[in-house]
């Protein structure tokens, strides 16, 4: 089949079930084994072989799916390319822009594709809005405001001493649960030219933050405001606020819910509905979003077209992270 491909995952933590049970819905596409460092399979693999390292894989296979925790991504996607294998990372890319360019030249280099699934740009009513918006059919922007007011538990945190910290997570709630919609935001409405931001630690034992602020700045003059927390008991869903000269229209859960631009209809009508998840737990069982970032990969690995998120598209998203953090993590 023309955009057949048979992967190795890399990872064996909830989101490489994630991919697993997403694969099956890829007409042709497989997974031909796991990556474990503790040798541990992810539950929905059955009886897949799992190998301690990349090197030590004995079956024929295309790409890599990068699961790994965030800081650990580039080890498994540059040795991945310089085995000449096609490159598939969990988001974020990376959590510092030395490693994320790393990856990037490593692909280049071997001429491989590397993708990095941010799956929110795969939702229908995110699409129609990116389309509207570079059009310029909107006139003049005024204001974005994002909230991601999300809950997670202690528990959640002490599940794997690396969570919530620096080092591998690469910091809190805005490289975690916020690093979808820091990506939808770039993708819809570009990269700001001022960051300014507040970052505080509430309702959690860890080192980085569990909520924080920023004020984004653009060129244009348009004001952004992003508001990540998980403290805000029970979850929240996500949402997104945007005005404009020919009105204002509101997003949640990647879905418009309110639409208020004059002469244009609501570009939401008609498309298929999703669910979003994410507000209360890390748990992803709807699968909508990597089978369409799976589909996408393939393609650009066949077609030799763009995914509709590359390495040096997803590396904004962390740049723009760490001038959240006033870049102390870089």
């Amino acid at each position: 089949m023309r955009n057949a491909m048979k992967y190795v995952i890399v990872g064996s933590g909830n989101i490489s079930n994630t991919y697993l049970r997403a694969v099956e819905h890829i007409e042709g596409s497989t997974i031909v084994g796991c990556i474990s460092r503790r040798g541990r399979t992810p539950q929905a693999a059955g009886d897949l072989p799992c190998w301690p390292d990349l090197s030590a894989v004995d079956r024929d296979y295309d790409a890599v799916i990068v699961a790994t925790p965030n800081g650990l991504h580039h080890q498994s996607a540059i040795q991945a390319a310089e085995a000449g294998k096609h490159v598939l990372v969990e988001k974020p890319l990376e959590i510092t822009l030395s490693a994320a360019d790393r990856m990037i030249a490593s692909a280049e280099a071997a001429g491989v594709v590397l993708a990095v699934a941010y799956q929110r740009r795969t939702r229908p009513d995110n699409m129609a809005l990116k389309a509207l918006l570079e059009s310029g059919a909107l006139g003049k922007r005024y204001s974005v405001d994002v909230s991601c007011r999300f809950w997670r538990d202690q528990a959640y945190y002490d599940s794997a001493d690396y969570r919530g910290g620096y080092a591998i997570d690469g910091g809190g709630v805005f490289i975690q649960q916020g690093a979808h919609h820091i990506d939808n935001y770039l993708w819809l409405f570009g990269m700001p030219v001022s960051v300014t931001s507040e970052l505080a630690t509430f309702a959690h034992q860890m080192e980085a933050e569990d909520h924080g602020a920023a004020i984004f700045r653009h060129a244009d003059g348009m004001i952004g405001t992003f508001v990540a927390s998980t403290c805000a008991r029970p979850g929240f869903s996500a949402r997104l606020e945007f005005s404009c000269e020919k009105g204002s229209f509101t997003v949640t859960d990647d879905r418009i819910t309110q639409w208020y631009i004059d002469g244009i209809d609501n570009p939401s009508e008609g498309l298929p509905e999703t669910r979003s998840e994410g507000a209360h737990s890390a748990v992803v069982t709807d699968t909508f979003g990597h089978q369409a970032i799976l589909r996408d990969f393939a393609n650009a690995v066949v077609s030799g077209a763009a995914p509709l998120c590359s390495g040096r598209d997803a590396r904004r998203a962390t740049e723009l992270v760490l001038q959240i953090y006033k870049r102390r993590v870089e």
